[in-house]
């Protein structure tokens, strides 16, 4: 049994949309979040992380939303959701894949902890306005290199879509997705309409 970890609004959102997606059987532990202060790894879950993903099946605990979503796409997805080892699309998928984080959330992540997690957000203005302004280099780099599909493989919707997907619900929860990428609000509108993704948010 697949058990994942999970608090509304994180990045554990993820997870649960891509379950929802692959339509696997899974145990949901919806926990508190706390909000980190001077200490970090203080969630309530195994490893003090949100998401935890917890596979009873193969024995293994661990945390971290990009490599949970790879993870699940690899052992259960049986070939869905991702382009095959080989594939001409195998190195654009990586590539969004980890950018979703690795990129295009890094400012964002920031942004949320000075101004929701902190009490001196009016003393890092220029730094606000820096982070800001790269988190619109991301849109922009997206908007741009995105391509002409429906998704950012094209015609096949993919894991790098969930994992693009929070990203930019993140975006645009805090101002940085708007109608200057007229395609990416297109993209994200798409994303929205998916019934896994609905099912994954109201839960």
């Amino acid at each position: 049994m697949l058990r994942l970890y999970h608090a509304p609004r994180t990045r554990s959102v993820r997870v649960l949309w891509l379950l929802e997606e692959l339509e696997l059987p899974f145990e949901l532990v919806t926990v508190p979040f706390k909000a980190p202060s001077s200490e970090f790894f203080v969630q309530e879950t195994p490893l003090g992380k949100i998401p935890t993903l917890e596979d009873d099946e193969a024995g293994v605990v661990f945390c971290e939303s990009g490599a949970i979503v790879e993870y699940i796409v690899e052992r259960h997805g049986e070939g869905r959701l991702a382009p095959a080892i080989g594939s001409p699309l195998r190195g654009r998928y990586l590539q969004w894949l980890h950018f979703a984080e690795g990129t295009a959330y890094l400012p964002l992540g920031v942004m949320v902890w000075l101004t929701r997690y902190r009490d001196d957000a009016e003393k890092h203005v220029s730094l606000l306005e820096d982070l800001r302004h790269r988190a619109a280099g991301g849109m922009a780099f997206i908007e741009q290199h995105m391509g002409d599909g429906p998704w950012l493989l094209g015609e096949e919707f993919s894991a790098a879509d969930v994992m693009t997907g929070f990203t930019l619900t993140a975006a645009r929860n805090l101002g940085v997705l708007d109608d200057r990428y007229p395609a990416l609000m297109a993209y994200f509108g798409r994303i929205e309409a998916r019934p896994a993704y609905q099912r994954a948010v109201q839960r």
